[in-house]
């Protein structure tokens, strides 16, 4: 497991590319809320084989987990895109200029790149893009947690302002429970308008 985890990282640094940075992020799905991304470059060599893709974890491991990232890693950062540039340039849009900006905000600049998923435009000359990335790469799946536990934080907070909606439990995804309150009360500043079960209880409620 622990060389299934590193082996992507291993590639890069037999190159010569010793601080590689893995990027991964949380928040695409969901009908409010940001999307958040995060970057990590570990040490070369660094193993973990606790760390995992966020999703496999309990929020208790998470937050666990995110601490021994953070004072292992040789630099992380976390960006948050906000709903209104999801609006305006379309969550894929929005999802890249957020790990370009994560990438660019590393107090030390990365020789390669790993992102989760498909290949991402002008992140860095040096990037590969793994499917299932954060259950194969280490720096991506570290990437993950950290990116998960700011998202479920924020989602945690806007549930204390706005409780009906149930944010606390659904982090914003488009469960049963957050579908009903969407067409009770209609949406909220933080509900995405670009998404179409958003943006009809927005017109079933004359919200322009």
């Amino acid at each position: 497991m622990t060389h299934d985890m590193t082996v992507y990282e291993v590639q890069c640094q037999a190159k010569g590319w010793l601080n590689v940075a893995g990027v991964d992020e949380v928040g695409r799905g969901p009908l409010a809320g940001p999307v958040v991304t995060a970057a990590v470059i570990f040490p070369a060599g660094y193993t973990n084989i606790e760390i995992k893709d966020s999703k496999k974890l309990t929020e208790k491991k998470r937050l666990l987990l995110a601490e021994v990232i953070k004072e292992n890693a040789l630099a992380w950062h976390v960006d948050i895109g906000p709903v209104d540039e999801i609006d305006r340039i379309n969550i894929l849009q929005a999802t890249w200029a957020s790990m370009r900006r994560s990438i660019n905000a590393l107090a030390i600049i990365p020789d390669a790149v790993l992102v989760d998923g498909s290949p991402v435009p002008e992140l860095h000359s040096r990037c590969t893009s793994i499917v299932k990335g954060d259950d194969k790469s280490v720096s991506i799946a570290a990437a993950s947690i950290l990116a998960k536990v700011v998202r479920d934080s924020i989602m945690v907070e806007a549930h204390r302002t706005y409780p009906v909606y149930g944010f606390d439990g659904h982090k914003g995804y488009p469960s049963p429970v957050h579908l009903k309150a969407l067409r009770e009360h209609g949406p909220c500043p933080i509900h995405r308008r670009s998404y179409a079960p958003v943006a009809q209880a927005a017109l079933d409620f004359g919200i322009p």
